[in-house]
């Protein structure tokens, strides 16, 4: 989703009001109209000595308006010296939930909790107990994974009783404080439940009817909602009404987890969603072996269905390989972050790429290499955006810093020493710029 733009409105409000008087000659017209976009000013930068995906020998990157060019530099250019560094795609979350986090304030204890309604309740505990308000919490964890190298996230903000919009309104106000640093898409996250907790339903609709969101959420619609159809028919309604996507939580490892994915292809088609739905997590899909993975591999990809994972765990990481045999987009996201559910997490997604390599016991250069595209690439497909390759007309959204290699990227985690997003160098060392 691209960032949010300023209105015009309230500069040509009131202009009928002047009257046919105060109405330009067309002398007048013609020397104070806005300039044609080819006569505009470009927004140029070169990036002087960078190494591209760690090649060898360094060249100079040009950016004009954002994009890559394979033209020469405007006159004027703004030059940014690399020095030799690494030049490699910016990282995109595709699963993160910036409301619920208290990154970057006192210590949270956790108590005890087994199953997703004890944590949910811990959920509202921490949010009552929290002195910063979701909009400055959600800043202070979006911002941090800017200084990391993330270009874009989509950002789950929970919708319950408990709540009303607050989480999504303060992850809508911290979106807009970093528009011109990164691009984020919301989802209406119902963690309570879609209707084993009444007024959620009318606060996901509300949500979607007032423009907040960008697609409707959904959770295990039959191990914790007890609701299969009746879940999956509201959500996709609201969906189809509204012109928003989907994303769904599906934690269920057994045949639960496969009959929702059947339902979730199924109302896919029916509505003609393709290729605006997201399942999460899909706990279920790891267990699939052989014939019954590669059906279900191939239904998705027929439905355009794109599937996120957070590398929890050898057992429960996503099928990577196979799945993007199939054509299924697969992204990878940093989860919660120190929440009431768990003390860790850093929104620093070359950490989680480094993650995946862990859990999934990788040692080849091209593995490792792997680790690292589906933070980029992978993301960026998940969420519409275009890829990050450093050809002409690509976006200029990238990290510069010390390395030898990809994989030693992947492994070492070095410090992101700058930070360029839209062509603009947006953090340095660590810290907004």
């Amino acid at each position: 989703m691209t960032p949010p733009h300023l209105s015009r409105r309230g500069v040509l409000a009131g202009a009928a009001s002047l009257g046919a008087a105060l109405a330009p000659t067309h002398a007048q017209a013609a020397q104070t109209a806005e300039p044609r976009p080819q006569d505009r000013p470009k927004k140029a930068v070169v990036f002087r000595n960078v190494r591209p995906f760690a090649a060898r020998d360094a060249v100079d990157l040009t950016v004009v308006d954002g994009v890559i060019s394979d033209g020469p530099a405007p006159k004027g250019a703004k030059v940014v010296y690399g020095d030799g560094r690494i030049a490699l795609p910016a990282l995109v979350d595709a699963h993160i939930h910036p409301d619920k986090t208290s990154f970057g304030g006192d210590w949270v204890s956790r108590k005890p909790a087994s199953g997703i309604a004890e944590y949910c309740a811990q959920d509202v505990e921490l949010f009552r107990s929290q002195k910063r308000p979701v909009g400055e919490r959600a800043y202070g964890l979006m911002a941090h994974a800017v200084t990391r190298g993330t270009r874009a996230m989509r950002a789950h903000a929970d919708v319950a009783p408990a709540y009303g919009l607050a989480g999504l309104e303060g992850v809508a106000e911290a979106r807009e404080r970093l528009s011109d640093a990164l691009d984020v898409q919301i989802v209406a996250f119902p963690q309570h439940g879609v209707v084993r907790t009444p007024g959620t339903a009318k606060l996901l609709e509300d949500a979607a009817r007032a423009g907040l969101v960008d697609m409707i959420g959904g959770i295990d619609p039959i191990s914790f909602d007890n609701a299969l159809d009746e879940q999956l028919d509201l959500v996709f309604d609201l969906a189809d009404r509204y012109g928003v996507g989907v994303d769904i939580h599906l934690h269920d490892r057994d045949e639960k987890g496969t009959k929702v994915l059947r339902g979730i292809i199924e109302r896919t088609r029916a509505l003609s969603l393709r290729g605006k739905v997201t399942v999460s997590h899909v706990f279920c899909l790891p267990f699939l072996k052989g014939a019954e993975l590669d059906a279900m591999a191939s239904d998705l990809a027929d439905m355009d269905i794109a599937l996120t994972t957070v590398s929890p765990n050898e057992s429960l990481v996503l099928p990577i390989g196979k799945l993007r045999e199939h054509g299924v987009r697969v992204g990878l996201g940093s989860d919660g972050v120190r929440d009431a559910w768990s003390p860790f997490g850093n929104a620093d997604m070359l950490h989680r790429a480094h993650i995946l390599g862990w859990v999934t016991d990788v040692r080849l250069d091209e593995e490792l290499t792997d680790c690292y595209t589906v933070g980029t690439h992978g993301g960026a497909d998940v969420m519409g955006l275009p890829r990050v390759d450093f050809t002409p007309g690509s976006p200029a959204d990238f990290v510069l810093l010390r390395g030898e290699c990809v994989p030693q990227v992947v492994v070492d985690m070095p410090q992101r020493d700058m930070v360029v997003h839209g062509g603009q160098v947006v953090a340095r060392a660590g810290e907004l710029v």
